[in-house]
């Protein structure tokens, strides 16, 4: 796992860009506290910082490959392919000769066979970009998923990329300059494809390639959630996620590095816990395990609507049962609430749109799992892949003409729209943007030839949860795993799982009228008896009002400072209000606020961006 960034000028050499091009590597060095390189010929500049975990000495980036006729060929590359053997035994059979045993050189001759269309034979998470000097283009692809973050910003003769927007930003052509839009998008709990906030900044958007040259600039989708007949019956379907699940951990566990996964006693975590437990007990190794906790909050968990139970009991049954080295990372309200970790993890994330203590809490696990493992398998994804949220059996979510989480997404988490300043919530208009949001989004998923009105309503939401929610979740964990330097891997993001899952009628995915069914029937074997019956819990909240007393006290001392430009985007009113509220505020929806206009904060001392609200 690794940082790139680059820019392509036509109309000039880069070869006196040096500093530039240093200065947006070294914002990437989060990514890749390993090792650095850059390379800049012509009108090309690429910038690579290595997080090494694939054949330590020889992955080495960029990294380059003459063609025929002697021009290079450079890759800046960042991510796993997990088939990569398989790939670059094919390429040998086709020819090539390697130097290195890393991944990224089979990334890069696969480009010189098939062109663009490797990205079609990787199976992986990956973000690259590929300098093809004799064609004089840039080819910049992504993962299926959004695994990895990939941005870009044209400029006049060319365009800029990154892992993350901190490196375009750098660079003294891309202005740091958010409109309208850019907040709606951090306000609006939605996932706009392609969308970046920072005006003139677009994602590489999942599954697709963007060419640039001097042409301008194409985008060509190779991979897209399809809808295809299931043919399968219930046992085949539960075997069939069994056969995918193993060979998908097993690929996932491949590393040159210490590994671990993260447990949390939910069912997602926990199976592929389990099965990175027995696959590498076959060999004698015994898996790591780390779980988040609070302090006291085992012992005094309130239960509410959305977790009824404490994770930690059932993360224990799960180290049990599969004999891992287990260790719990447990938390205070003082490193929750401390403004460092607040600006450390907007640095991260490069934009507030955060979750507030889950976010620190997610930076902090993050850290603390860094000291003992360079690679972490994660949970994270199958509630979208299988239906494990709460709204896929609310009968009001599942007929909602909008994006079903956001159906009670403020009774939940809280609704972070009040604190706007009114004029400006006038101008941003929310209820439209998701409305119009929403539309777009249906309008691409196709109907099978005689599904049921019910049915083709849960592959909407389906559809709309792997395409639009997830990517929310995985960009969260992507920047804060790597903002420590630690790689997190993502078993149910694989597209094979994907699909299949995806086209899987409702009904067998719920056949026993619980989330995730086939989930659940296909690790029964090694899931603890409490695991395999618990009752879906999100990631955990702090519930010590410690906390919220401290946000308080931060939003005084943002009030003390009258002419901040947060006070451009938050009433002041509405912040005086909750940060003298006398009733402790210990609940995740009664902190929301709070929290956003902290985060705002952070940010515009951090990225002094220009704001164009009007």
């Amino acid at each position: 796992m690794c940082g790139i960034t680059g820019w392509i000028s036509f109309d000039r050499d880069l070869r006196s860009e040096q500093e530039t091009v240093d200065a947006m590597t070294e914002t990437m060095s989060c990514r890749g506290p390993d090792d650095r390189g850059t390379w800049v010929q012509g009108p090309a500049a690429l910038g690579h910082r290595r997080l090494a975990i694939i054949d330590l000495p020889g992955g080495r980036q960029p990294m380059t490959v003459q063609q025929a006729d002697g021009s290079p060929v450079a890759i800046v590359y960042s991510g796993e392919a997990y088939n990569y053997r398989e790939l670059r035994e094919e390429l040998v059979g086709r020819g090539h000769r390697f130097t290195t045993e890393s991944d990224t050189e089979v990334v890069l001759r696969g480009y010189l066979e098939w062109g663009e269309a490797v990205a079609e034979r990787l199976n992986g998470m990956y973000a690259f970009a590929v300098w093809d000097e004799w064609r004089r283009r840039l080819v910049m692809v992504r993962d299926r998923m959004g695994i990895k973050p990939f941005y870009y910003y044209e400029t006049p003769d060319g365009v800029l990329f990154g892992s993350e927007p901190k490196a375009i930003l750098a660079n003294p052509l891309a202005e740091p300059r958010v409109g309208l839009d850019g907040v709606r998008e951090m306000f609006a709990f939605v996932k706009t494809p392609g969308h970046a906030v920072w005006d003139g900044m677009h994602e590489v958007e999942p599954g697709t390639v963007v060419t640039v040259d001097r042409g301008g600039l194409r985008r060509h989708v190779y991979w897209s959630l399809e809808t295809r007949a299931h043919e399968d019956d219930r046992d085949t379907s539960v075997a069939h996620v069994r056969t995918l699940l193993d060979d998908i951990v097993r690929r996932q566990l491949v590393s040159d590095v210490p590994r671990c996964t993260l447990l949390s006693g939910g069912l997602d975590s926990s199976a592929m816990t389990a099965l990175a437990a027995r696959q590498l007990g076959e060999t004698g190794e015994t898996v790591r395990s780390f779980a988040v906790d609070f302090v006291g909050q085992t012992e005094h968990f309130v239960a509410d609507d959305l977790r009824a139970t404490p994770d930690t009991p059932y993360v224990h049954d799960v180290a049990r049962l599969s004999g891992t080295d287990h260790q719990d990372i447990v938390l205070d309200s003082d490193a929750l609430a401390d403004p460092e970790v607040r600006a450390k993890v907007i640095r991260a994330r490069d934009i507030p749109v955060g979750f507030g203590d889950m976010d620190s809490s997610l930076y902090l696990l993050f850290k603390a799992i860094r000291q003992h493992s360079t690679v972490a398998l994660s949970g994270e994804s199958a509630d979208e892949v299988f239906g494990g949220y709460k709204q896929f059996f609310d009968e009001e979510a599942r007929q909602a003409d909008t994006f079903p989480w956001l159906v009670r997404v403020a009774e939940h988490f809280g609704d972070d729209g009040d604190i706007l300043v009114p004029a400006l919530a006038d101008s941003l208009d929310l209820p439209s943007y998701v409305r119009d949001g929403y539309r777009t989004a249906v309008k691409d998923v196709r109907r099978l030839d005689g599904e049921s009105d019910f049915e083709y309503r849960m592959r909407k939401m389906s559809y709309l949860h792997l395409t639009r929610f997830v990517r929310i979740l995985l960009d969260r964990k992507d920047r804060a795993s790597m903002a420590v330097g630690l790689e997190v891997r993502v078993p149910f993001c694989d597209h094979r799982l994907v699909e299949y899952v995806y086209n899987t009628p409702w009904a067998l995915k719920s056949f026993d009228g619980r989330e995730k069914s086939l989930l659940r029937e296909a690790t029964a074997d090694v899931l603890p008896k409490s695991v395999y019956d618990r009752v879906k819990s999100p990631y955990p909240s702090t519930q010590d009002p410690k906390y919220a007393v401290a946000l308080q006290q931060h939003a005084k001392d943002l009030l003390a400072r009258s002419s901040h430009p947060v006070f451009e985007i938050v009433d002041r009113d509405w912040l005086k209000r909750a940060a003298e509220h006398a009733a402790p505020q210990s609940t995740q929806a009664s902190r929301k606020g709070l929290e956003k206009t902290l985060d705002l904060a952070q940010w515009l001392d951090i990225y002094r961006p220009r704001l164009t609200l009007s």
